[in-house]
């Protein structure tokens, strides 16, 4: 009998290898390929570095931007600057940010919501104007046998000061003070609460030695002291940088 396989033996032997081939197959197809795995390692890895890395917020960017400021009583557009940017000089940032709002730079209301814009690099020019004159009220100057024309007076809020002063024996610096703030009215008030020849707040008054029980109604002696304390501790810098003197 010789060694060749029967019929029957050959079909087996055929339908064996084919259920083999498709079991190797079917396990090639479930288990990645080397190239895939590290593909698909590597991928999460590149998105990630795709990714721009988030800014940090620092002071810079966080002052870079507005914000807002109510008033307060006592306040000027120089307490707001020296407390918002540490620097008295950047008052008229302020007020050109706000300048639409403001009429003039030394009348502002408490309560008012004022926009204190980024501390530029250098302060910007004041404002030609910086507030109202006092309106002059015209009285009639009567004498004896002889009628006058009216003259300018200023009203008083006090029968024991002077209403106006003479600046003539003033020094040019104070003399121009007091033209630009108060137009010589010792008694004025203007409508942010500012008093008198030198237009004081009630703070900056008493801070300088004025008596507070006297605001608005002090003498011109005592507003001129109150003034030149005000000098010699501050220097002129109180006034030239707002009245331009």
């Amino acid at each position: 009998m010789s060694g060749a396989a029967t019929p029957d033996q050959a079909t087996a032997h055929r339908v064996a290898l084919s259920t083999a081939a498709r079991a190797a197959a079917a396990r090639a197809a479930s288990t990645p390929s080397a190239a895939t795995r590290l593909t698909s390692t590597s991928r999460p890895a590149a998105k990630s570095a795709s990714r721009p890395a988030a800014k940090p917020v620092t002071a810079a960017s966080r002052t870079a931007t507005a914000r807002r400021y109510t008033v307060k009583p006592g306040d000027t557009l120089s307490d707001i600057a020296k407390r918002v940017y540490h620097d008295d000089r950047f008052w008229t940032a302020i007020y050109w940010a706000n300048n639409r709002h403001l009429r003039f730079a030394n009348q502002i209301t408490v309560g008012q919501v004022l926009t204190v814009p980024a501390k530029p690099a250098k302060a910007p020019a004041a404002p030609k104007v910086l507030g109202a004159a006092p309106a002059p009220v015209a009285t009639a100057n009567v004498t004896t046998g002889t009628a006058q024309a009216p003259v300018q007076s200023y009203p008083s809020q006090s029968s024991s000061s002077q209403s106006t002063v003479s600046t003539s024996g003033d020094s040019s610096f104070q003399a121009c003070v007091i033209q630009r703030e108060s137009g010589g009215n010792s008694q004025v008030m203007n409508a942010s609460g500012h008093y008198g020849l030198y237009q004081f707040s009630a703070s900056t008054w008493a801070a300088y030695g004025g008596n507070p029980a006297d605001f608005g109604n002090a003498s011109v002696a005592e507003q001129n002291q109150v003034f030149n304390n005000a000098i010699a501790a501050g220097g002129q810098s109180n006034w030239s940088l707002y009245d331009g003197c």
